[in-house]
């Protein structure tokens, strides 16, 4: 499903990424963690057509992406992958289903069409009864699950996840990081996610550890050798001893 190779970023002399090799299949959930600065969300923008990378290849969908023109990857950023951000980013003005049919409406999809996969995400998030309300009626975990359904509106190939959880209480982020896995399991949906929470990255598939701009490759854990056990020293040693 997406394919980066040698993918290397300098902002000005400062090297964000220096020469990034990653394979990641259909329907895998796969989370990159590292320490501020190590270049994750620079990464994910680039795999997201959001940047460009210095040098280097990205194919995501068997299409390499950096050979694209700026209206050809609008194009196919709208079509092919699906944005959440660590903030809801709904239009305060527009409801619940209108903020999913958005995407909808800009690939050029039909008002009937797009509102009725809207529906259909609504019913799937458990939030068909709040279609008609607009964000500032809903809790954090319904906008952020509004969210998801607007980045899944126009079935992409790739979710790109940015922090998801990060301003969630502790049942919203866990509420949220199922729905991920349910959304794989029932539709083979395919996720990158950024983040700094421990336990969503040890649910995921696979985890890349970024440090310094490169992939940390991850040593296996040796088994502890098993400690002797100390000599038995019996009562009778004892005495003979004194």
């Amino acid at each position: 499903m997406i394919d980066v190779t040698e993918i290397k970023k300098s902002f000005g002399s400062l090297q964000v990424l220096k020469g990034i090799d990653l394979h990641i299949d259909r329907g895998e959930v796969v989370s990159i963690v590292g320490p501020s600065g190590a270049g994750k969300t620079t990464l994910l923008q680039i795999i997201g057509t959001l940047d460009r990378p210095d040098s280097g290849s990205v194919c995501v969908d068997g299409i390499d992406v950096t050979t694209l023109s700026q209206k050809a990857l609008a194009d196919f950023r709208n079509r092919h992958l699906g944005f959440v951000f660590q903030f809801h980013q709904l239009l305060p003005e527009f409801t619940a289903l209108e903020n999913i049919m958005i995407p909808a409406y800009i690939a050029g999809k039909a008002n009937k069409e797009a509102k009725e996969r809207a529906r259909e995400l609504l019913q799937f998030m458990g939030l068909a009864d709040r279609a008609d309300h607009k964000p500032a009626e809903l809790s954090g975990g319904e906008k952020q699950r509004v969210a998801v359904a607007r980045a899944l509106v126009n079935n992409p190939a790739v979710i790109l996840a940015d922090e998801p959880s990060g301003s969630l209480d502790t049942q919203n982020k866990q509420e949220l990081h199922q729905l991920f896995f349910d959304l794989r399991n029932q539709f083979g949906q395919t996720f990158v996610i950024v983040t700094h929470d421990e336990q969503l990255a040890t649910l995921t598939d696979r985890t890349i550890h970024l440090k310094d701009g490169a992939i940390c490759p991850v040593e296996p854990v040796s088994p502890e050798e098993p400690v002797a056990p100390a000599e038995l020293i019996t009562p009778m040693d004892m005495r003979a001893e004194l």
